[in-house]
Order: structure tokens, then C-alpha cells, then sequence
């Protein structure tokens, strides 16, 4: 039996749920399964890891703490801005997303959180930062 090991290509099939069984994400029903090299960091640690050791074939369900999945919530995420650093040709809702690139040129999603007469607050936090998430992951074939 093929064993994964780092550095190994992958293939896997995977469900992301939460404890309640919300499925946050999966790509079941997707023509083709994820890629990556295992051990790599290409994905969160946590998942990354667990794939390690596994055999072709074979499914796993782990769970990962935020610490090994997207972080712990940061409050420090959280800031108010001016409203006239928005576009004006459209009409903002709490919930919206916008990208904002760094100075490293690396792009950042933040998401609205609250719209007052003046600020906008946004958080910067991943959508599933402070999270704990469950994976059933299954390895559909190691690319050597």
C-alpha cells in the first residue's frame, strides 16, 4: 500500500463540517478531487498534517482547535474606517466582502461588520478564524 509521505502529491476528498453538522465546505461533489503536496503548508496545518501516514484509500475524521486550522478570533482585526474610503457607486450592507492588498502586494478579504452615519467597522479575521472544525478527509490517490 502507498503510504503518504512529505512531499507526496495528493489527491483527497474531503467534508468540512462543524459540530452542529453544518457542512462549511466540500468538494464531494466535484469533479475532481483537491491537489496539494502533502506536508508543504500549501493548507491549513491541521488538515495538512493529519494526511501524513494515511494510506490510498483510506478515510479519516479529525478535528481541528482554531490553533491548527485559521487562528483564534483577534479583536485587533476589528476596525473602524471612515466611510469615504468606500466606493460611492454602491450601496454597503453589512456581510459584504471587499479585498485589500498589503503592502507585500498579498490580497486580504475583510468583510463589513457594522455601518454607522460616519464608519464602516470591518474585520479582517478569516471567516473561520476561532473556529473548531471537523474534516472527513479520504485519500483518493498519491501522485508519485
Amino acid at each position: 500500500m502507498k503510504i503518504v509521505k512529505k512531499g507526496n502529491k495528493v489527491k483527497v476528498e474531503y467534508e468540512g463540517t462543524f459540530d452542529d453538522g453544518t457542512v462549511f465546505d466540500t468538494n464531494k461533489k466535484q469533479s475532481e478531487p483537491l491537489e496539494f503536496e502533502a506536508g508543504s503548508g500549501e493548507l491549513i496545518k491541521g488538515f495538512d498534517e493529519a494526511v501524513l501516514g494515511m494510506q490510498e484509500g483510506e478515510e479519516k475524521k479529525i478535528t481541528l482547535q482554531p490553533g491548527d486550522a485559521y487562528g483564534n478570533y483577534n479583536t485587533e482585526l476589528v476596525r473602524e474606517l471612515p466611510k469615504d474610503c468606500f466606493p460611492t457607486d454602491q450601496e454597503l450592507k453589512p456581510g459584504m466582502v471587499f479585498m485589500i492588498k498589503m503592502q507585500n502586494g498579498q490580497q486580504v478579504p475583510f468583510r463589513i461588520t457594522k455601518i454607522s452615519d460616519e464608519t464602516i467597522t470591518v474585520d479582517l479575521n478569516p471567516p473561520l478564524a476561532g473556529k473548531k472544525l471537523n474534516f472527513l478527509i479520504k485519500i483518493i490517490e498519491i501522485v508519485e
